[in-house]
């Protein structure tokens, strides 16, 4: 089938939103007719990489209704509601690596993972998850990225406990869904960390306790100060070499024979090598943790997400703080994105059911 998709053509040009053509889905493919799609910071990566593979469908957190399914495919049929994301649902070893999906562009065939920047998405049946109908099919649409990173970087990857202490840096789409998360795991202090001071009020509406804005002084020393020496936990929802030190330096010492120390958690994905201090790391026996995809298991903690929303401990609708109405609109989504002019998390909205 043709449907529209926006494709990274060419680096450093704006991405241009064409006709591409769908085969038949194979036995373990979902054709999906997606209804919205977040625009998650992560392909800002893919956008600004020179290396990156040209041309690429990008996208990978959205709602849709399944329109055909392969004869392999049993846990979601046509009609169905969906959720889409890029952490395989119930991975085994033999499903993993998951078979990328093909498209035709401009007359040539091109493999793609999940992508979600585009009208229709052929994908693998792991990335796909039933949707209940009782809840909208806008604002869930960043669960399978922002939701399923932030809050499954606490739940899955940290496991914070209740009365434990928590600081984020970085509060954009994944950083207030840390914060949600910690405020559900039952953080006693949650300690948000960005440069922009709307950001940081907007974090006071997920359950951050405190705020630290990082341009009016040491944001380290400032955390320390408000828990008398550090965090049980620090996230880096940003990935960058200064906010990696920060997270690592922030979190409590550990005391030799008597205690270890706390656990520094990066969320954000960095984009050039990162050298830590001795100073940092080992001493003081702090630990250093990655968190892709929140450590998760989407056929569990999908439901779960999705519980919380109903009963408002995860809002949703709050951190959808602007909508597209077509995916003709989406450089101006990536310019909004790139300028820091989006709190919380914006989508597409391509069609409601």
């Amino acid at each position: 089938m043709k449907t529209r998709a926006a494709v990274l053509a060419e680096h450093g040009r704006p991405l241009v939103v064409e006709e591409i053509e769908l085969p038949d889905p194979r036995p373990d493919q979902v054709l999906v007719q997606l209804y919205a799609s977040g625009i998650c910071h992560s392909q800002l990566h893919q956008i600004h990489n020179p290396e990156a593979r040209h041309p690429q469908l990008l996208g990978h957190e959205a709602t849709g209704v399944v329109l055909r399914r392969g004869r392999e495919v049993r846990h979601v049929h046509e009609g169905d509601r969906v959720m889409v994301t890029w952490v395989p649902r119930d991975a085994t070893p033999e499903s993993l690596p998951l078979r990328p999906s093909t498209y035709r562009w401009r007359g040539q065939e091109h493999e793609a993972g999940v992508y979600t920047w585009a009208e229709h998405l052929l994908a693998h049946e792991q990335l796909v998850l039933p949707l209940p109908k009782d809840v909208p099919t806008d604002v869930t649409a960043i669960i399978g990225c922002a939701t399923v990173t932030g809050v499954g970087a606490v739940i899955g990857s940290a496991k914070v406990q209740p009365g434990q202490t928590v600081a984020v840096f970085g509060v954009g789409g994944v950083g207030i869904n840390v914060i949600a998360g910690a405020k559900i795991a039952g953080a006693s202090r949650i300690i948000a960390v960005d440069l922009l001071e709307e950001k940081l009020r907007f974090a006071r509406e997920f359950g951050a306790t405190d705020t630290v804005n990082a341009t009016q002084g040491d944001a380290v020393a400032a955390v320390k100060e408000l828990t008398g020496g550090g965090v049980d936990f620090a996230f880096d929802a940003i990935g960058a070499e200064v906010t990696t030190h920060q997270v690592v330096e922030v979190v409590r010492s550990g005391v030799l024979g008597l205690r270890r120390g706390g656990t520094a958690v990066i969320v954000g994905i960095s984009q050039r090598p990162i050298t830590l201090s001795q100073q940092l790391f080992p001493m003081g026996e702090r630990h250093l943790i990655g968190s892709l995809g929140g450590s998760s298991h989407p056929i569990e903690d999908f439901p779960q997400y999705i519980e919380w929303y109903r009963q408002g401990a995860l809002p949703l609708e709050k951190m959808v703080t602007k909508r597209y109405g077509s995916l003709d609109e989406i450089n101006e989504g990536v310019r909004a994105l790139e300028r820091g002019e989006i709190a919380g998390r914006s989508i597409m909205v391509y069609a409601q059911p």
